[in-house]
This record gives C-alpha cells, sequence and structure tokens, in this order.
C-alpha cells in the first residue's frame, strides 16, 4: 500500500489532466460505470465535525474522510481500493486533491456553460479554493484578466500578486465586491459566507458563475433572486444538492427542483454547445464535490507514482 503526500499529489496531477478526468467520469456517472455516495457527516458538541464520501469509478473505489473544526480547519485523506477484490491500494493526503479536482470540475463546467468572447473573471473570496478555481478557469477558458475581493486587503492583495505571477494575466485586487462582479463575463464564489456575497443588480445578462464555497444547507453565497433568475442551473448530482446545496435551497421550490432549466452536469455535458441559446443567458453551476471526482483523481495520480517511483510503500499487518 502507498502512502502519498500532498507534494506527490500536486506533483503528479496537473489541472490540464484533472480537467479531463473529470469530464471522464461524470461521463461515466452518467452511463452508470461510476456509482457516487453522498457525504455524510457526524457532528460532535466540540465543533469537530468528521465528514466522508464515498464512490467508485471503473477498476477503483476508495473513500474520503476529514475533519473539520472552526480553530483547526480541515484536515484530509483518501482511502484507494482495487475493485475487483477490494485490495487497499494507496493512502494519499487529499487537501490537495479535492483543491485540485474542485476546481477542474469548475473549468469543465465554464467550457460548457460560459458565453464565447468572455475574457474578464470575477472573483469572490482569496483563500485554498480560489487559487485552483482561477487556475483551472486559465486552463480551460482563454482569460485575459481577473479582479479580486475579499474581506481581508491584504489577502486579497496577496492573492492578486501571486496570480498575476503564476498564471501570467493581470489579477487586480479591488475595494469592494460589487467592483469584482460588474462587468465580469465569468464569476467564481469560493468563501465560507453565511449570507449572500453580491447582489443580483450587478450580474450582467450573459454571466456564467461558479458558486463552490458552501455545500451546507443553511449557507449560501448566491442570493435567491439571483438563482431564480438564471436561465440554466447546472448541479454535478441532484441528489446531493438537495441535501447541501445552501444556495438552491434557500431560492428553490419543489418545482423549481423538478425544472428542465436545472440539469445534473453529465446531461450539461451531453447538450454541449446547444445549451446556451442566446448569449444573454445567466448561468450557474453549483458545485458541491463528489466522491467520484475523489476516485478517478486518486486512481490517477497512485497509477502515475507507481510509474514514477513515487510515495512511501506502508506494510499492513493482513496483507
Amino acid at each position: 500500500m502507498l502512502f502519498l503526500t500532498e507534494a506527490d499529489v500536486r506533483a503528479l496531477l496537473p489541472m490540464p489532466e484533472a480537467i479531463r478526468l473529470m469530464r471522464t467520469v461524470f461521463e461515466h456517472l452518467a452511463s452508470g460505470e461510476a456509482l457516487n455516495q453522498p457525504r455524510r457527516r457526524l457532528v460532535l458538541k466540540t465543533g469537530a465535525v468528521l465528514h466522508s464520501m464515498a464512490a467508485s469509478d471503473g477498476k477503483y473505489f476508495g473513500i474520503k474522510i476529514y475533519s473539520t473544526h472552526p480553530v483547526r480547519g480541515a484536515h484530509f485523506v483518501f482511502l484507494l481500493y482495487r475493485a475487483e477484490d477490494g485490495l487497499p491500494l494507496a493512502l494519499l493526503e487529499a487537501n490537495y486533491l479535492g483543491q485540485i479536482r474542485t476546481g477542474a470540475v469548475s473549468g469543465l463546467a465554464t467550457q460548457i456553460l460560459a458565453r464565447e468572447g468572455v475574457e474578464t473573471v470575477g472573483i469572490i473570496g482569496s483563500g485554498f479554493q480560489a487559487r485552483s478555481q482561477l487556475e483551472a478557469l486559465c486552463t480551460a477558458w482563454p482569460v485575459q484578466r481577473a479582479r479580486v475581493w475579499s474581506r481581508s486587503p491584504e489577502k486579497r492583495a496577496a492573492f492578486a500578486a501571486e496570480a498575476s505571477e503564476t498564471l501570467g494575466i493581470p489579477v487586480e485586487a479591488v475595494e469592494t465586491a460589487e467592483r469584482a462582479v460588474r462587468d465580469a463575463g465569468i464569476l467564481i464564489t469560493a468563501t465560507n459566507a453565511r449570507e449572500p456575497v453580491l447582489e443580483s443588480a450587478w450580474v450582467a445578462p450573459g454571466t456564467h458563475i461558479n458558486a463552490m464555497g458552501s455545500n451546507q444547507a443553511r449557507r449560501r453565497e448566491l442570493p435567491a433572486d439571483l438563482v431564480r433568475r438564471a436561465d440554466w442551473i447546472v448541479v454535478d448530482s441532484r441528489e446531493q444538492a438537495r441535501m447541501e446545496s445552501g444556495d438552491l435551497l434557500l431560492a428553490l421550490d419543489d418545482q423549481d427542483w423538478n425544472s428542465p432549466r436545472l440539469l445534473e452536469l453529465p446531461d450539461a455535458i451531453g447538450r454541449g454547445a446547444s445549451l446556451r441559446s442566446h448569449p444573454g443567458q445567466i448561468t450557474i453551476f453549483k458545485s458541491n464535490g463528489l466522491a467520484a471526482e475523489d476516485v478517478i483523481a486518486a486512481g490517477y495520480v497512485y497509477e502515475r507514482a507507481k510509474e514514477s517511483g513515487r510515495g512511501r510503500v506502508m506494510d499492513l499487518l493482513y496483507s
């Protein structure tokens, strides 16, 4: 059994490959080749929460387990098994695994949903996930410039300087969320906010939004009137979205959940360019993150590690 560190994951899972893998796994979910189990949570009185999510894809299956605490933060690991006989193959540190695959899915959704000719990205949030979100967009889309706002002037300035250098585009730290949003054809919300971080009036017709910060039923980044205004709402999983997408749960009624304008990502992939019928449509991708995404990414990292000799072998008592 291999033990793979965060450094191994970052070295072995480049963003272009991650985007390709995400398209593949959603095709597998559509065909039934991949199976996904929604996230489960064990909540303690101490404020600590244990989260688990499992899935299978082809020759692999696995489970991601992570803990969160309001002071101590989050700690992720992923266990990868061989589907043929259940043999444990690898234990991965999985903070970066989740960061990269989450960004990659947003990049994939943007390729499908954004209108042609958009060059400017607006970002609300400047933390761990915001970095990979912008990296994925710059990989998947011809981004020319970006504007970022977050509550901390120091953090947004540092984000802008780092992203400008690493991604090779001008990234501007701006003074208000409105300045980040207005006239940006693609928006990213990557925050831990409980209440909306933007106003619907700031969002121009034709905008595509990747909302990935909230995966709890009582938290949201998007205002209800923007969600209701959207021409298309795409989710990675309808089942999981109905459990934990606060952005949608706090805006939609039962009839809306059955509306043809709400699609799962595999259906949107299948419809491709025909989905956006005119340039003024507003599209939202509400990302929660699926275990199937982790399985295909972890399987890829494991295979590259075996080829390159990376990782440390762990002896198991029963092996």
